[in-house]
């Protein structure tokens, strides 16, 4: 007799494969060894767009930007690529644990863009949450001039805040009616003419290794988006969003047996303080009916 699986279990598997699955990426990324960061993110974002072109093709989508969403469109192309291109500068130079929970503060700047793009009234459970997850950060960036992975940190923060503002710019036009695989598109294709000039500037020559690790990041995190878009049609992302958390632990295991990575004591405390504040948000989210907290978080 064929098990039942609930819609909720099949999103929070999503969820955790696609956490699996940007590990992955980061892990190629890190493997893939001293190329310039942008040359890394053409070949992730090449990949990524002939997925989005074939999502295009499947759903016989139109490309076409919708009204009112051209703006809107181009910003989260900009936000996206610069979160892109600073996550990826920090899993070169942090412990991938240190990295990719810099990166999962995007939930968080996403409530602060949104207030101030959206209009949205914050609540005073998110103002908390906000400060709570930034003082975490503070104990992962470690902002000391003797530090010397301060400059790498900060960078990786800012890919959280990029990340965060293209969330907010997705949920703008999905609101309007914008098509998934045409933000996935556009996102693709921005990226890669954007790099592609600096690329071809400052190209070093690969080995096969090291193009296969590059197409492979590319896999990964199509996979990831995938999961995580099929994750959040299954589910609310109120009710499956903390899950995506689950890659710290992911990426601290993959750090520790691939690169001999552990992270500092005061990063364990932040990676505490931060997923205490989104598992707050979390059971706070799951008090408040859908209707009022509907969310797509699929193509950021």
């Amino acid at each position: 007799m064929p098990i039942k699986i609930s819609r909720k279990t099949t999103a929070v598997l999503l969820m955790i494969l696609s956490a699996v699955s940007f590990t992955g990426m980061n892990a190629c990324v890190r493997i893939s060894g001293e190329l310039p960061t942008v040359q890394k993110a053409f070949f992730r974002n090449f990949v990524a767009a002939i997925f989005a072109v074939i999502m295009l093709i499947r759903s016989r989508t139109p490309i076409k930007i919708q009204q009112g969403c051209k703006f809107p469109m181009i910003m989260r192309a900009v936000c996206g690529t610069v979160g892109v291109l600073c996550n990826f500068y920090a899993v070169d130079k942090l412990d991938l644990a240190d990295a990719s929970m810099l990166n999962k503060l995007s939930p968080f700047f996403a409530v602060i863009f949104s207030m101030m793009i959206l209009k949205e009234k914050t609540s005073p459970v998110q103002i908390i949450t906000v400060i709570t997850a930034f003082i975490g950060s503070l104990f992962v960036i470690r902002p000391t001039f003797s530090n010397m992975e301060l400059i790498p940190s900060l960078i990786g923060f800012t890919g959280g805040m990029g990340a965060g503002a293209a969330y907010t710019f997705v949920r703008y036009m999905k609101q309007k009616g914008e098509k998934s695989a045409m933000i996935v598109f556009f996102f693709s294709m921005f990226s890669c003419m954007v790099t592609l000039p600096f690329m071809i500037a400052g190209f070093v020559p690969m080995s096969g290794k090291q193009l296969l690790m590059l197409l492979l990041a590319g896999l990964f995190a199509a996979g990831g988006q995938f999961a995580i878009t099929g994750a959040y049609s299954f589910a609310p992302a109120k009710e499956v969003s903390v899950y995506d958390y689950s890659q710290v632990i992911f990426s601290t295991i993959t750090g520790f047996f691939l690169f001999d990575q552990v992270p500092s004591a005061l990063s364990f405390i932040g990676y505490f303080i931060i997923i205490s504040a989104a598992v707050w948000t979390f059971i706070n989210n799951n008090k408040i009916p859908d209707a009022k907290n509907g969310k797509d978080n699929s193509d950021a």
